[in-house]
C-alpha cells in the first residue's frame, strides 16, 4: 500500500513539475523554491530523498519498535514494524543498488526469520531472532565499512505507542 502511494506521489510530482501546459522552467513548490528544468527539478528531489542513509534513519526507528513491540508481545504492532523495515531497506536499495549485496543476508535471513518468531507469537524465539538481526545489521554496516555504527538494543522507548 505504501509502495502505491510513494508511486502515486511522484506520478503527481511529475505532473506537477511539467506543468500539464507546457511551463517546464516555472519554479514549484511553496515559495517556488524548486526551480530550473525539469531535470534540474528532479535532480533536486533525488538529492532531498537522499540516498541509503536517510533511509536507515526510518529503519532505526522501525529497529526500535519492533524490539520493544516483540518486548511488550504486541504482535500485531511488531508485524507492522518489521512490514515496514523491510519496505524502507528495498527503497534505500533502489536508491543505492550498490548496498544491495551486503543488504542480502539481512533481507533474505534475518528479516524472515523475525517474522517467524512474530508469527509465532514466542517471546524466547523472539528475543534470539532480533538479537541475530542485530548481529547481521552490524555485519552489513562492516561489509559496507561502516563498522562505526554499531546497532545495540535500543535503551529507553522512543514512541509512545505501545
Amino acid at each position: 500500500m505504501e509502495r502505491k502511494k510513494t508511486v502515486t506521489f511522484f506520478v503527481a510530482l511529475t505532473l506537477i513539475i511539467a506543468g500539464c501546459g507546457g511551463d517546464f522552467d516555472r519554479p514549484a513548490g511553496s515559495d517556488g523554491w524548486l526551480t530550473g528544468g525539469v531535470n534540474e527539478k528532479f535532480e533536486t528531489v533525488t538529492e532531498h530523498l537522499g540516498g541509503f542513509g536517510k533511509a536507515m534513519w526510518e529503519v532505526d526507528y522501525r529497529f526500535q519498535e519492533l524490539w520493544w513491540a516483540g518486548k511488550d508481545g504486541n504482535w500485531d504492532y511488531a508485524a507492522h514494524q518489521i512490514e515496514e523495515l523491510e519496505e524502507t531497506i528495498e527503497l534505500g536499495l533502489e536508491r543505492r543498488p550498490a548496498r544491495a549485496l551486503s543488504a542480502q543476508q539481512f533481507m533474505t535471513k534475518a528479516i524472515p526469520d523475525v517474522e517467524e518468531a512474530i508469527e509465532s507469537r514466542d517471546p524466547e524465539m523472539f528475543e534470539r531472532r532480533i538479537d541475530m538481526m542485530m548481529n547481521t545489521c552490524n555485519s552489513c554496516h562492516a561489509l559496507e565499512d561502516m563498522e562505526f555504527l554499531t546497532v545495540k538494543p535500543p535503551l529507553q522507548r522512543q514512541s509512545s505507542i505501545r
